[in-house]
């Protein structure tokens, strides 16, 4: 078994990179990390994860999550969900569909600026 310290990061292509980057800084918080030509890595404050953007000048890979359905955020406030619905919204992604983990278990997901679907 290899020991890690968690997931660290994913990688998305995205069409329009100042598009997506106000997009994860608007509605999560994210700070950017570094940075170098056509891509930047944000990070969660106080967290370890992070999220690289990098502009794909084809678009051919964009928003294709190639067999993963989603990735998601854990909301420290559940009962926030309808106002995590309109940050997203206001930053340019939507709302994909309600459900529950389980009873009394709300969750959403929504879609970032590109499609990628994310849990909260």
């Amino acid at each position: 078994m290899i020991e890690t310290a968690g997931l660290s990061h994913i990688h998305l292509s995205v069409c329009d990179l100042d598009r997506s980057v106000r997009f994860y800084r608007q509605v999560f918080g994210m700070e950017p990390l570094f940075s170098q030509p056509g891509k930047v890595t944000l990070r969660t404050p106080g967290a370890f994860d992070a999220i690289t953007l990098e502009q794909d000048p084809t678009t051919a890979r964009t928003g294709k999550s190639a067999g993963i359905s989603h990735f998601g955020f854990r909301i420290k406030n559940p009962q926030r969900l309808d106002d995590a619905v309109l940050d997203v919204e206001a930053a340019g992604g939507h709302l994909v569909r309600r459900g529950q983990h389980a009873p009394g278990q709300p969750l959403i997901h929504v879609a970032d600026p590109d499609g990628y679907v994310i849990e909260l």
